[in-house]
């Protein structure tokens, strides 16, 4: 395995990690921009600008570029969210010209008027849609409400009073500086032709423009807050939770995963025995979420509505019984094996290294190898994650529910 890495003079940066069995080439661009870059007044401006990148270019249109991964054979996609958004592609290897020349073209797209009335269009129906999915419509209730302020509350889709509100123009000027050339990181896995792809991004994206397009990182305080949002349209009661936590920069995210995996991760965790197992609730999870420049912990409970309030009260007590007497050896050791294996599995094909290839360095600046990352996992000690949990996070919880009832 080999790490490559060039920036281009006006800023653009390629980071490749080589390995030489592989069968195949994944390549994505990573803009550093999502939901939190956002204005509110421009609200969802992320996510709409990724669905008009398939809306063709000065070269292409819509159908050419479909056409063209087609024939490729490729596996692509986007997706967008509060902190990045991503355009990714895997191939053959002898398809690099091919994929690197269309990957490229898309991030200069036409933008047409057109196109945009009539994604904004679509736009607002997916709104519409995921407002009906209870999970997502508590856990962007969730984040609202314990950042605030922060752009880290910002919702990635955005509101249908932002979306309607929103013009061309206002996605042409956010593209124009959050899409800027040094504020882009391309990033490929697999087996690559190096000083092919140097020269090739030298001439498609040599010329793009440079613009200054700071991250704001504003400090955050966090509180503890309860807010049910009654919707009878919901038969179950959905309650999500959110904690301090770790950045992305913070190595104690590594002991935090361990703490989530332990405490509520599957049918191995001491949630799933607690609530699900007995009936008590239908689902109950823990987890640790890393971003630029802040972590949280956040937890999920789904029960009948009128076992809400005893599901909560188990779920805070296994918190607390695990921040007082910390989480035993054996258990550590076993949920290192448990995240270990699921990062090994995830490293075996260049589609599954591109997404930490790519946010390594966009947002930390180092390249890692998959086993970095694993013996940093492994290194974790029982003293450093009892001594995070000792810290008692879920004190300054915020809890939101939303169903079928009007208190917790």
């Amino acid at each position: 395995m080999q790490h490559h890495f060039h920036q281009l003079p006006n800023g653009l940066t390629i980071v490749g990690e080589y390995h030489d069995d592989a069968r195949s080439l994944a390549a994505g661009f990573f803009v550093k921009t999502g939901a939190r870059d956002e204005t509110p007044e421009i609200s969802g401006v992320s996510h709409f600008l990724e669905h008009m990148m398939f809306k063709g270019t000065e070269r292409r249109t819509p159908e050419d570029v479909n056409r063209e991964f087609d024939a490729m054979g490729a596996r692509n996609n986007a997706f967008t969210s509060e902190e990045e958004t991503v355009y990714y592609g895997a191939v053959l290897p002898r398809f690099q010209n091919e994929i690197l020349d269309l990957l490229a073209d898309m991030m200069r797209p036409a933008l047409r008027e057109r196109d945009f009335d009539m994604e904004k269009n679509v736009i607002l129906e997916e709104i519409a849609m995921y407002e009906d999915r209870p999970q997502f419509a508590v856990f962007d209730l969730l984040r609202s409400t314990y950042f605030g302020a922060h752009p880290l509350g910002a919702s990635v889709l955005g509101s249908t009073d932002s979306i309607k509100a929103l013009t061309r123009d206002q996605m042409f000027e956010y593209f124009s500086r959050r899409y800027a050339a040094n504020n882009l990181t391309l990033a490929l896995t697999g087996s690559y032709d190096w000083e092919s792809v140097k020269s090739q991004t030298e001439a498609l994206c040599g010329a793009w423009n440079v613009a200054d397009s700071p991250r704001e990182m504003p400090a955050f305080t966090p509180t503890k807050q309860t807010l049910v949002k009654r919707n009878d349209k919901f038969n179950r009661a959905h309650i999500a939770l959110m904690a301090p936590g770790f950045s992305s920069q913070d190595e104690r995210r590594y002991a935090a995963s361990v703490a989530g995996e332990i405490i509520g991760a599957g049918d191995a965790s001491r949630l799933y025995w607690a609530l699900v197992y007995p009936g008590i609730a239908e689902a109950a999870q823990i987890g640790h979420d890393s971003n630029d420049g802040e972590g949280a912990f956040y937890g999920y409970i789904l029960a009948a509505p009128e076992r809400a309030s005893e599901a909560l009260s188990i779920f805070q007590k296994e918190i607390d019984k695990a921040c007082a007497e910390g989480l035993s050896e054996q258990e550590i050791e076993r949920a290192k094996r448990r995240i270990a294996s699921a990062m090994v599995l995830g490293a075996e094909t260049p589609m599954g290294r591109l997404r930490p290839v790519g946010f390594d360095w966009m947002i930390r600046r180092e390249q890692k190898s998959p086993q970095d990352a694993l013996e940093n996992l492994l290194a974790v000690t029982t003293e450093q994650v009892n001594a995070l949990l000792h810290e008692k996070p879920f004190e300054l919880a915020t809890t939101v529910a939303m169903g079928p009832l009007d208190s917790l």
